[in-house]
Parts: structure tokens; sequence; C-alpha cells
């Protein structure tokens, strides 16, 4: 144990010394079995330079890592820990569901519980950071990232940043039992690249990146968040490891950002391949200006930052600003006390995956998951019904997400298992078709091709198996949607659609018996076309980890009622794309209009096939008109609107209940409405409660002509309903 003065400890510091805590390498230059998370770089590091790199990702384990952390200070001249980071994305061991599927709960406080229980298995597996939460506002499904975000608005993505943060970390110190670091991603404005091509360029208005896309990294800076990470794109074509006006002007000096700054994967190198940097010394330069702390897996500055000081082209202090942010971490986390902090291999065997980490996971993928279509076929009575559970998602263990990069497919419980485990009878299980005719472009572990390829070489098989079962059934369930591996980084798609072979599957099948139920296990929206035309109900169960099985067939037979709201609109066609509920009317708009000249298409409508906030239930709710307690506010007042809400089903259940907000004349234009806050309340059969939202002046304000961020007296409408689609709206006036 010992305590230390970290300004002494730097001034000790040799400038290599110093170098090497900017450096982060993964760690199968330790152990071979790292988890390689980025493309294999040519860095080739030597072994001084991995014997003094301050930072280690993508491996975990006690045993491993205590190992690693000893030796490493055995040999280190001034004992400094290592610090381990990974791609804890959701969850380490027990995988919950995919960020954008927690954000279709509209429950925080279980987010915050899944972000708790993540930390609690990683530090028992001897990690210190987690590269999460991604804050990134997504608007289009091409792009494979929408996964790892928790959807198209600003507000959501705020609450939600906060919740994982705060999870993560706690509130009470780093140090703490069962506390890790959380790295806020990817800043910024990442989600937005043209086209929906992973890594391509972001072009986005000053106006627009500070209203929509920056508040949720600042919601997570307010929340502690300790690191943040560069974003891969550029801004104002500047790409952000060299971006000094973003990284220093924004995120430190009018952000109040003071933690550390890290790169993602090899981006400080690829300011090269930016044509902003001719070498990688003059990268190395760009990035340290910047306020770029670590660069991760790459030789830009352990072998060029020494020259450059000693040079004078780099000023030391800026070395020494970046070397104590990393000091300051590992301290703050307790390391130079306990450099093995939390690793613990007893822990390990009770915590991870323990009966109530699976039961929390079970319960927050059913709130997860949005019930899109239902004409009275769910739920399926689980006695007299003759059920088949036909598609490639029935039995397969495919539904973590490609980011669960520690989970085990053989922990997750399968849709057939979950259905066999409730003694369901009159059942019968078969795959349908392969989940994928061609796996040419995707990177799949040997084992799932080599199924997908028997799948595919069995194919007529195992459509007349299905259509043989969907005949003699009452019910058939079809399990349909994305391999894992066609979502996350570098999955962009042309078209977000379900494969040709499954469709043709759902065709057929329909033709064989129309009562057919769609449970759609995928990491993004999808255009579902004919399925949601025909199909009797459909089920959004996204990607839902461990216990997705489980969480499905708790939903279909009506142990548990759906209550989650898409944060992602679903679009009617790719040429929709990007589509979001939160707009502009431009100045011709269509609502409805005789006539060819207004800001429509002519061959498809303009809206989602499903708006965002949108979700159904078992039970029905009516909501009351809304009530406003005045008419008029000043700056220094609120205005308390109100609904009531009744359940007027014959089941308990939640619903959402949604506030949005319009200024009807600005001096730039604005959104046709923006959502201000939510409320989920659970009722029983009968029950009646009032949901209440404060608007104050502050919910106005907005970046005008001026770029001064603030409100402008006016008209404004607030609706109050179950959907962004509300109608349910009173107008009030800020004096």
């Amino acid at each position: 144990m010992r305590k230390v003065d970290l300004k002494k400890l730097l001034d000790n510091l040799s400038l290599e010394e110093k170098i090497g805590q900017l450096l982060q390498v993964c760690g199968y230059y330790y152990e071979i079995e790292g988890v390689v998370t980025g493309p294999q770089n040519s860095a080739g590091f030597n072994e001084r330079e991995i014997a003094s790199a301050g930072s280690v990702l993508g491996i975990a384990g006690a045993e491993r890592l205590k190992k690693i952390q000893k030796n490493y200070m055995e040999k280190h001249p001034h004992q400094i820990p290592l610090l381990f980071m990974a791609d804890v994305i959701n969850g380490y061991k027990t995988i919950f569901p995919i960020p954008l599927a927690q954000g279709c709960s509209f429950n925080p406080e279980l987010v915050k519980k899944c972000a708790e229980i993540s930390a609690m298995e990683s530090a028992a597996a001897g990690l210190h950071l987690t590269f999460s939460p991604m804050v990134d506002l997504v608007r289009d499904p091409r792009w494979g990232r929408v996964m790892e975000s928790t959807g198209e608005d600003t507000y959501v993505n705020c609450v939600f940043a906060k919740a994982t943060v705060e999870g993560y970390q706690g509130t009470d110190g780093l140090n703490k039992k069962g506390r890790i670091a959380a790295c806020v991603k990817h800043f910024a404005g990442y989600g937005a690249p043209m086209a929906g091509r992973d890594y391509n360029t972001v072009e986005l208005s000053e106006r627009t990146l500070r209203e929509q896309y920056l508040p949720p990294y600042q919601a997570a800076i307010e929340a502690g968040c300790s690191t943040v990470m560069t974003s891969f794109n550029t801004l104002d074509r500047v790409p952000s490891s060299a971006n000094k006006k973003l990284m220093r002007g924004i995120l430190r000096d009018e952000m109040g950002f003071e933690g550390m700054v890290i790169s993602d994967w090899a981006a400080i190198e690829e300011l090269i391949n930016h044509g902003v940097a001719q070498n990688r010394s003059d990268a190395a330069r760009l990035a340290i200006e910047a306020g770029v702390d670590i660069d991760m897996m790459t030789t830009c500055y352990c072998r060029n930052l020494k020259e450059l000081i000693e040079n004078k082209v780099v000023d030391e202090a800026l070395l020494d600003d970046a070397v104590m942010r990393v000091l300051q971490l590992k301290n703050d986390l307790g390391l130079f006390e306990n450099p093995f902090k939390d690793a613990d291999e007893k822990d390990e065997k009770t915590l991870i995956l323990c009966d109530e980490h699976r039961a929390f996971a079970r319960k927050l993928a059913a709130e997860t998951m949005v019930l899109l279509k239902n004409e009275g076929i769910l739920p399926i009575p689980k006695k007299g019904k003759k059920i088949a559970f036909i598609g490639p998602h029935t039995s397969r263990r495919w539904i973590c997400g490609v980011w669960s990069i520690f989970g085990e497919e053989k922990d997750v419980i399968s849709l057939e298992q979950a259905v066999r485990n409730k003694k369901i009878e009159n059942v019968t299980f078969s795959t349908g078709c392969p989940i994928l005719k061609d796996t040419d472009a995707l990177e799949l572990a040997e084992k799932d091709c080599t199924a997908i390829a028997e799948d595919n070489a069995n194919k007529q098989v195992l459509l007349d198996e299905a259509i043989l079962q969907a005949k003699n059934a009452d019910v058939v369930v079809l399990s349909l949607g994305e391999h894992p591996a066609q979502s996350g980084e570098a999955s962009s798609r042309v078209e977000p659609a379900l494969d040709a072979q499954q469709i043709e599957l759902f065709n057929k099948i329909y033709e064989a018996n129309p009562n057919v139920v769609v449970v759609l296990f995928n990491g993004r929206p999808l255009v579902l076309g004919e399925i949601f035309e025909k199909a009797k109900a459909v089920l959004e169960a996204w990607l839902p980890g461990t216990e997705g099985g489980n969480a499905v067939a708790d939903i279909l037979f009506g142990d548990e009622n759906p209550s989650g709201k898409l944060t992602m609109s679903f679009p009617r066609h790719i040429g929709q794309i990007p589509i979001y509920y939160n707009d502009f009317k431009t100045g011709r708009p269509y609502t409805g209009n005789k006539g060819k000249y207004f800001s429509k298409y002519i061959d498809c409508p303009n809206s989602p096939l499903l708006p965002f906030g949108y979700g159904l239930s078992y039970t029905s709710f009516e909501i009351s008109d809304v009530m406003l307690d005045r008419d008029s506010m000043t700056c220094k007042e609120s205005i308390f609107a109100s609904v009531r809400v009744k359940n007027v089903g014959k089941t308990a259940g939640k619903e959402v209940i949604q506030c949005y907000i319009r200024d009807e004349v600005g001096s730039v234009a604005r959104p046709v409405r923006e959502l201000k806050g939510f409320h989920k309340v659970e009722l029983q059969p009968g029950e009646e409660k009032e949901i209440v939202f404060e608007i104050t002046e502050e919910m106005l304000r907005f970046y005008t002509i001026d770029m001064e961020y603030k409100s402008e007296p006016g008209k404004f409408t607030v609706w109050i309903g179950s959907s962004s689609q509300t109608q349910n709206g009173r107008e009030f006036i800020l004096i």
C-alpha cells in the first residue's frame, strides 16, 4: 500500500517514461488470448515500448491481469501500475440488451443498474475502464453502430448518458469496490456519417452540432465521466484527433472536461490517411497539440514525441499535462495503493453470471422489447394451441450483439430453450432457412461460418420441414433478423433489411399458415415491407443478450407485458433514410395537401412506418387532454402541464408518457417538435394517475440567429401523449 505525490512522481520520470504512459497497446502483446477490436496495424512495437506502455486494452480475467500487472510493475523503475481497459458495451459476461434496445426501455434506473452490474463483473475480472457509453446521436440505420447508441433523440441520449456513467462509476469514488471508469464516445458527431458509411466524413452545421449532438456528451461529463474518446470522423473537415478547436476549445474550455482523452484505435496514425498529416511525427504533433492524451495502438507518440520535444517543436508542458491526467486517473482508481484493485478469482466465481444478474438481465430485456403490431394474436395461450417455432433465430444463440466480446454463446438462453423451460405443450422447432446466404463480407467465427454453410447446403430440407410444421400449427412464431456481425462497427449496410432467404421463408410460411407472429432479432431499425403488412403480430426483440430467449418467451406467453418504445424511427423505404421525428417544416410543408409542389415524395409517404416513441401493450391506456396551470410564463416562472392516464384494459401495464414542445416562431427555423421529458408509469386495470411536466424557460432555449443560447419570447405548443405523433396539445406564451 502506498500514497503518491503525483507531481513529484511526474518530475522524477524521464522523457521516455512520460511518453510511455501515453501509449496503449492490446493485450495480445502480454498474452496470446487478448481480444482484438480493431484492425491489426503495422506498428510492430518493440519490447522497450511494451515494457513502458501505460495502459492495455482488450484483455480480462483476474488471474491473468494480476499476473500481467505484477510482472509489469516489477520491471517498471517507478512501479507505476497499468490501466486495463476494454469494450464492455452491454455487459461483461452477463450480456444485456444492446444499448439501442436499452434506450427503448425508457427506464434510466434499470439502465443504471445494468451498468452497475457490468462494472461489478468487469472489476472482479481486473478491468479498470470501459469504452462506454456511446452517446452519439443516430438517425441513419444504414450505419452499423446505431446499435451502440440509445437513439435519434438528444434528450433521451442525455438521460441515458447520465444513468450509464453513474452506473459504472458510482457517485462515491472510483476507488470503491465494483467501480470502473467510464469513457464517453465518440467526440464528436460520429453518429452522422455521410451515406451511413462507417468512418466517413461528417458535415454538420455548428448550430446542429451544438444543439443536438453535443448535449449528451455534456450530460456524461456532468455526471463525472472520467474519460472521453475521440471520434474517427472529421468535423468541418478536421479529424477529431487533430481538432484543437473541438478537443481543447469546446471539450475542455466550454464543456469543462478535466479528465483524460484517448484516441480511438489507430486514429492518430490515421491523420495521415485523412491528409492532414504528412507522417507519424506530424500526426503526433497534431494530436498532442489538440489535447489527445493516450495514443491507442500506434507508434506515433512513443517514437516521435521525444524528438519533437527535444527539437522544441512541441512544448514539454503539453506532455506533462497529458501524463498527469493519466496518473490522476490511476490514482482516482486507487491503483497506487492496490494495483490489482478489485481483481479477484473468488469474486469472479460468485458474481459473474450469478442468478441475480441473470434475473436482472431477463427483466431488462423484456422491458426493452417493443411490440410493433398485434392483431389480437398475442399473448399466446400456454395451453390449447399448436405452436410452430420457425426461423434461424429459434434455436441459435446469436442474440448478444457483436460488442459482447467477453460473453460466451454457451451461456445464452435461446428461444427454443426458453419455451422448453416453460414446459409449453404441442410445440415444434425448426430453422426454416439459413440466416444468411453469403458471409464473405462479414468477419465470422469459423463455427458460425460452418453452421451457416451447412444450413445453406440443406436449404430446401429446412424449408420443407418448416412448411409442414406451419401447416399443422395454430400459430407460427417466426424468429427472423440479423446475424450480430451484420451490425456494429464497420457493418454499414446499403439496405437495412432482412436477408432475401428470410423474406422467402416468411412468404412460404404465410402461404401455409397466415397466423404468423414475427419476432425480430436485429441491431438496427429495418425496412420491413410486406412482413409488417402481412404478419398478425411483430415483436422487436433487438439483440437481447444472455437471457434474451427467456425474455421473448415471457412476452409471447403473457408473463410480461411489453412496454418498450422506439428510440429510432423505422423507415418505410430506404429512400427515406435518414429519417427522424424532429425535423423541420420547410417553406413548403406537406401536411396532406393536394397538389405537387410541397416537400414530399410522389411514391411514398413522408412519415416513417413506425415513429420515435411508438410501442404497443397488451392493455390500453386513455390519456386526457393536456391541462396547463397557466397559459403564459416569464423567464423566471414555470408552467405545469399535466394529463391523467388510465389503464382501460384488463391487464396491468406500463405506458411511457412523452412531453414534446415546439417553438412556433424563432429567429432561426425550429424543429417540428422536440422531446423535453418522459415518465414511465405502471397502472393496474382501471387505475388512473396524473402525470405532470414542469416547463421551464431553460427547456425553451436554442442557438439563435446570433448563435446565442437563449430562449425567445413567443408562442409555443406542448404535446403530451404516447408517441412523437401525438396531437394532444395546448399552446402557451413565453413573455
